[in-house]
């Protein structure tokens, strides 16, 4: 994903029955969604396996309260549309503490 596509987004756009979903499969609130974006570390990249229809990311990242989360997503204009969210797995974490070194190194 180029950073300019994520940098130009203005806000959150929702569709209730993946807000819904993720709450009562994952316990994901819509907030703590959208605090993964705008707090650090923050990895993102493409999903291809899952852009059939339209071009999916997701994002590695923490909320405020430090809770890190994996967050499928898409772009719709200027708009985040979060698809699912869930906490991380082990390998999903180890990813982020990487990253989270490397820009502490840096």
């Amino acid at each position: 994903m180029k950073s300019e596509e994520l940098s130009g987004c203005t806000g959150f756009e929702w569709d209730d029955g993946n807000a819904d979903k993720n709450w009562q499969r994952h316990g994901v609130s819509r907030a703590e969604c959208e605090q993964v974006f705008f707090n650090r570390p923050l990895v993102v990249a493409d999903d291809p396996s899952h852009s059939q229809t339209e071009r999916r990311y997701y994002a590695l990242g923490q909320t405020d309260q430090n809770r890190r989360l994996f967050v499928v997503f898409t772009i719709r204009g200027e708009l985040v549309r979060v698809i699912s969210a869930r906490d991380m797995s082990r390998a999903e974490r180890s990813i982020c503490d990487e990253k989270e070194a490397a820009e502490v190194s840096e």
